[in-house]
């Protein structure tokens, strides 16, 4: 029942369904109870209008004519007349709750003594007896005369008429939560990074109104992108043109080569952290997310980090698992997860990084995710820590090892998976070392 409970529609439509039920069963109750008494009466004349005239007419007829009165009678009028014996084969009156009402009335016409039947010698009909003289005869005339809608007549009208009614709801529902389901679906993409349709500015005036600042809204959004790009754009070529010019510098001064490389290795380290600045204020944009060959993508990381002499790596990747994904952004942060590796996470006792890269397919939830899992095997971080190295501009130097930086590096890493709709998972590696995981969905 969780539909029942989250879905709009399905709450509109139920209530709107249970409405039109109530109404038509109030309805039907009412028309049935102001019905009752003129049914009883309009039945009661008739039949007692019915035998008056026919007695009257056998009675005043020639006996030789009495034959084709009652052949006329029973062509034309439905109606029969029986002798009335006593050996007949009489059934109870017809079984509704309005014959006792019809019998008084016509008992109180016609005599005590008249009897009432539904069915005479195995022959269904309304049959009803009268005298003449000293004589009893059997009137029968066709149910069909007399019943008004019956039971099943009335289950047809009312089935009709409440599927109507539950199409009617339903179409309601739609045109009463289409435009929340714009909106809804249009807030969704903008989370997802996507650029939305604009929002039809048309229905009532809340609607309108509603549509048209979230149009707003979104044509602010993409304005500040675009400003944004320009800025970075900006900044980017504000600060690497002092680096440039120094390099230039550096190049045409006369130094020794150890000054040389350290100043060489200073603009380099300058570069990466504003490099790193740069890539932890770029978005990433969903609207470029393509089915990326993730097993192939963490293989080439694999080769890229084994040309590194301070670095061992063991893999266990499968092929053939696929995400969706922006391949450039999912490469800058496997790339960071292996450099974060490098510099914080040597092995005890050595000069050089063991490095585990694995991605497989796991139950997870209701479902199957891909879990990528990049592990070290140096002296990890304390437990209670592991929350700040999430945190940008934070560098546990004390617990990893001293090393350059900005300490953007995993705070890059958690913006782009956060992107990516991904799980961000940190923690030691059992028998030491830093783990980090990646829970991704498949590609459909």
């Amino acid at each position: 029942m969780s539909w029942l409970r989250s879905g709009l529609f399905w709450r509109t439509f139920l209530l709107l369904s249970i409405l039109t039920t109530v109404s038509m069963a109030s309805w039907i109750g009412m028309i049935s109870a102001v019905q009752r008494g003129p049914q009883v009466e309009q039945t009661a004349d008739l039949v007692i209008s019915v035998v008056t005239i026919t007695k009257a007419a056998l009675t005043h007829s020639a006996p030789e004519l009495r034959r084709e009165l009652l052949f006329e009678l029973v062509s034309n009028e439905g109606i029969r007349i029986f002798t009335l014996e006593s050996s007949d084969a009489v059934d109870p009156p017809p079984d509704s709750t309005l014959m006792p009402e019809i019998e008084a009335i016509i008992k109180s016409k016609l005599g005590a003594d008249t009897r009432f039947s539904s069915r005479v010698n195995g022959t269904a009909g309304f049959w009803i007896s009268f005298k003449i003289d000293d004589d009893s005869y059997w009137l029968m005339l066709e149910r069909e005369r007399l019943e008004g809608l019956t039971g099943v007549q009335w289950l047809g009208w009312a089935t009709v008429v409440g599927a109507l009614s539950v199409v009617g709801a339903a179409l309601i529902s739609s045109l009463v939560n289409l435009p929340l389901a714009r909106l809804t679906a249009a807030a969704r993409a903008i989370a997802q990074g996507k650029k939305p349709d604009r929002l039809p500015e048309k229905g009532s005036k809340e609607i309108i109104e509603a549509n048209r600042s979230f149009n707003q809204m979104v044509e602010d959004l993409q304005q500040v992108e675009s400003d944004r790009a320009v800025i970075l754009a900006g900044i980017s070529h504000d600060l690497r043109t002092p680096l440039t010019r120094m390099q230039l510098e550096l190049e045409m001064a006369k130094l020794s080569n150890e000054a040389r490389e350290g100043m060489q290795s200073d603009i380099e380290q300058m570069d990466a952290i504003i490099g790193q600045f740069l890539d932890y204020a770029k978005p990433t944009e969903a609207a470029t997310f393509v089915p990326v060959d993730i097993g192939e993508l963490l293989q080439d990381t694999a080769r890229e980090a084994e040309r590194m002499l301070d670095i061992h790596v063991t893999t266990h990747i499968e092929e053939g698992v696929h995400v969706m994904g922006n391949a450039t952004d999912l490469r800058r942060v496997f790339n960071n997860l292996v450099e974060n590796a490098r510099r914080y996470g040597k092995t005890p006792g050595s000069d050089f990084t063991e490095l585990d890269i694995s991605c497989r397919i796991k139950p997870h939830g209701l479902g199957k995710r891909v879990v990528i899992e990049v592990q070290d095997h140096g002296q990890g971080v304390p437990d209670d820590h592991i929350e700040l190295l999430l945190k940008p501009f934070t560098r546990m130097d004390s617990a990893r090892g001293q090393a350059n930086g900005a300490g953007l590096g995993l705070a890059i890493v958690e913006r782009v998976v956060l992107r990516h709709n991904a799980e961000l998972q940190v923690s030691n590696r059992d028998g030491g070392g830093l783990r980090i995981a990646l829970v991704m969905a498949l590609a459909s």
